[in-house]
């Protein structure tokens, strides 16, 4: 028997799209491929008789269904697993999969984790900020030309999900997590470790980025981010007694 992606776990978020027939197509895209679950966040413009004039009355239950959001923040919050496309190479983007071998490792992880796939504005894409959101990226390979219209990307993707099997039933995957969870452990580990001076005030992002990028991999689970933060917590406590012990002393080793 074989075992496909939970369609009811995957959720398409358009960050900061221009043009409502976009969202429209988009999510045209999305009922094409049997995916109901739509956010948008921030639109340039948000018109609901030309997003619907596009989606067609076939997907109106998607478009009835949206949500809107203000900011990434606050519309990633709940996600387990975060996957953001992008059409640039190199830099802070390494490590790339194809829509194909995206959709066979979302299997077990959508049977208990909530999966945002993220797609960026049309005449730019993701930024890197928006990337530090993100687990793993996925690139859709194109041939000269690399920009795909925004829909012509949802379409890829969902079908690429959709069609994805697998012929064995997939190994466990715990609950990962969530997006509002890493965040605050992300706050907590910056602070304690410019608290040590293992990280430069002025420019935390820089090494942030890499140590995202590290425990990305890594998966970790709610318990898991507590015990970082308890460990950042015990640092500042260790740090701020150290110093007051200094004070004590008068500067004196």
């Amino acid at each position: 028997m074989t075992v496909g992606i939970t369609r009811e776990n995957i959720t398409i978020v358009l960050q900061r799209p221009r043009y409502p027939e976009n969202i429209g197509s988009a999510a045209r895209a999305m009922c094409n491929m049997g995916f109901t679950r739509l956010i948008v966040v921030a639109p340039e413009r948000w018109d609901e008789e030309r997003i619907r004039r596009l989606s067609t009355h076939t997907a109106g239950t998607v478009v009835d269904r949206i949500r809107r959001f203000d900011s990434l923040d606050e519309a990633l919050a709940p996600f387990g697993h975060v996957v953001g496309t992008t059409a640039r190479l190199g830099g802070q983007r390494p490590v790339l999969k194809s829509p194909e071998a995206l959709a066979e490792k979302l299997i077990p992880l959508s049977r208990n984790n909530p999966v945002a796939i993220l797609f960026g504005p049309e005449d730019r894409g993701l930024t890197n900020d928006d990337l530090k959101h993100c687990h793993q990226l996925v690139n859709i390979p194109t041939v000269a030309f690399t920009s795909l219209n925004l829909a012509q990307a949802v379409m890829v993707v969902c079908y690429c999900l959709s069609t994805a099997a697998l012929s064995d039933p997939p190994a466990f995957a715990p609950r990962l997590a969530k997006r509002i969870e890493l965040d605050q452990m992300y706050d907590e580990l910056t602070a304690a470790l410019v608290h040590i001076g293992y990280v430069r005030p002025d420019n935390p992002d820089y090494w942030m980025t890499r140590i995202r990028r590290f425990l990305a991999r890594l998966s970790l689970r709610a318990g898991e981010t507590a015990i970082i933060r308890g460990i950042c917590r015990q640092i500042h406590r260790y740090g701020d007694r150290r110093y007051a012990d200094g004070l004590k002393d008068g500067g004196k080793d």
